[in-house]
């Protein structure tokens, strides 16, 4: 997946959220606005080429405020992103909210 087309679509509120993130948007407070602002430092930290309904990334963004936020992503249509989930990440489960400890 592209990251830099992400940062655009992000950064520029040109998303669709899945039901399932739109509920977890308003579960765990997260704005549109840090959306878009961590849309724009965005990083892939994984892949899932083989996602169950399409190609999918986990990114890892800040907000202006530095919080860290993990989204996942895919392609809903040829142009249209989608958030397939969003959270802040728990820093005790990654390393520098990047990668995943192991157990």
């Amino acid at each position: 997946m592209d990251i830099g087309d992400i940062r655009v679509k992000l950064s520029e509120g040109q998303f669709e959220f899945s039901i399932h993130a739109f509920k977890r948007v308003v579960e765990r407070n997260i704005s549109e606005a840090e959306i878009q602002q961590s849309g724009r430092n965005a990083e892939v930290i994984e892949d899932y080429p083989d996602d169950k309904y399409a190609p999918s990334c986990l990114i890892l963004g800040f907000s202006e405020e530095n919080r860290p936020l993990h989204l996942q992503v895919c392609y809903s249509g040829p142009d249209l992103l989608k958030i397939v989930t969003l959270y802040e990440p728990d820093g005790s489960e990654w390393v520098d909210f990047r990668i995943r400890r192991r157990a």
